[in-house]
């Protein structure tokens, strides 16, 4: 090893050990500790406790609200398609859905504002309720009116869930008109839609016309093919049929009229200065005529 960087290693350590150095003393923990008799400051607002016996009765929480409603309007309609038509009060409702232990304020709600605006529920002349259903049917007869009066007006057919929430043992009834009624299932939904079976407009059809329909395919075909080929095949019914593209009317042609320039109206306050400038130049033009000819 070189002697030189020895030597160099030596004085570092002579240096070293002649710098003085301060040693930094751990803190030590106060001894202080609290009087027994202080007593910890609690929080300023503390929450109540839920206790299942007053959970009923808090009625701060919207939740709740439209639970109780909803639990109404079930009911409602439920007794209703049980054949169940008469109007019951506020305080009747609540005791056959077990919910007498509502707050005031829920009461008051539902009273005056809940079940006064839903639109399932009808409110008499007497203050009391009644299920408002889809339509005002309660037997098999009122049933097949209603059928019949969509069919005449060309109303189409009636929703099944409709039916069967506003019509009582709507199952009894439906299994006893099945002849009267033509179920069809919508297929964008797959809900039933019920029709009503004109059997006025039933006749038999001859096999061979079957044949020929099935046999024709018309669906790559638009009307304006449709019309060419029947019209190949000396077929002309069907002309005045379909939906009829609306005409134009005519304009009418306007007779050519001389147009009339009208002369600027600019200065037609300076129309009598203008009339007797044009007296005067006249007259001075005229008597410079008559003296070149004298002369």
């Amino acid at each position: 090893m070189d002697p030189a960087l020895l030597r160099e290693r030596e004085a570092f350590k002579r240096r070293a050990m002649a710098t003085p150095t301060v040693e930094k003393k751990a803190k030590t923990e106060s001894s202080f500790t609290a009087p027994k008799d202080m007593k910890k400051p609690r929080p300023a607002s503390a929450a109540p406790k839920i206790d299942a016996t007053n959970y009923k009765t808090m009625t701060g929480s919207s939740q709740y609200r439209f639970g109780v409603l909803a639990k109404i309007v079930k009911h409602m309609r439920t007794r209703h398609q049980e054949g169940d038509d008469h109007p019951l009060t506020l305080d009747e409702i609540l005791d056959e859905t077990n919910q007498l232990d509502i707050g005031s304020s829920v009461k008051s709600w539902l009273q005056g504002e809940a079940l006064r605006n839903n639109p399932k529920i009808e409110l008499t002349p007497d203050g009391r309720y009644l299920f408002k259903s889809v339509f005002k049917i309660k037997d098999g007869k009122s049933l097949m009116r209603l059928l019949k009066q969509h069919d005449l007006k060309g109303l189409g057919g009636v929703l099944l869930d409709d039916v069967q929430e506003s019509l009582p043992h709507c199952d009894k009834v439906l299994k006893n008109r099945a002849s009267e009624i033509i179920f069809i299932t919508r297929p964008n939904d797959k809900k039933k839609i019920l029709f009503y079976n004109d059997r006025t407009a039933n006749f038999q059809v001859d096999e061979d016309f079957q044949k020929l329909w099935r046999a024709v395919t018309v669906d790559a075909m638009d009307d304006a093919k449709i019309d060419e080929y029947l019209e190949k095949q000396g077929i002309r019914s069907m002309q005045d049929h379909g939906p009829k593209k609306p005409l134009l009317p005519k304009r009418k042609k306007l007779a050519n009229k001389k147009r009339q320039f009208k002369k600027p109206r600019d200065n037609e306050h300076l129309a009598d200065v203008l009339e007797t400038y044009e007296d005067n130049t006249l007259t001075q033009s005229n008597a410079v005529q008559e003296i070149k000819q004298n002369n």
